[in-house]
């Protein structure tokens, strides 16, 4: 295997890479092949979000997600989010969020705060 490593820049090296990485993958931190397999993953990480760049999860979809984790219905988001017509209006993306919505909804369902202030899907097509 060659000690060089340079920039992935065509999917012909993002390619050889990956080759290398499955070759290397298991090896000991602290070890050379270690060091190598975690430059050679940075540098895979930095390729794919460049080139593969995943949209910021939708926050309706976030909190629907979670419910069906936790087999929660609207019923169960009326202490977090406000009357049956108020969990319908946020769901059905009629009501935005308010902070003491994004407040509760973080601490109780465990939602992360950044991806609940995020605008819906709705909001960014505006």
């Amino acid at each position: 295997m060659k000690n060089d490593v340079k920039p992935i820049r065509t999917r012909k090296d993002y390619d050889a890479v990956l080759r290398q990485v499955e070759l290397l993958w298991g090896a000991r931190a602290g070890t050379p092949d270690g060091d190598r397999l975690d430059v050679l993953a940075t540098l895979v990480d930095a390729y794919e979000a460049a080139q593969f760049p995943i949209d910021p999860p939708d926050p309706i979809e976030a909190i629907k997600f979670r419910m069906e984790q936790q087999g929660l219905t609207r019923k169960d988001l009326e202490p977090l989010i406000g009357t049956r017509t108020r969990v319908a209006e946020v769901l059905n993306r009629r009501r935005n969020l308010s902070i003491a919505m994004i407040r509760r909804l973080h601490q109780r369902l465990g939602i992360p705060a950044e991806v609940l202030i995020l605008p819906t899907r709705k909001q960014r097509a505006a």
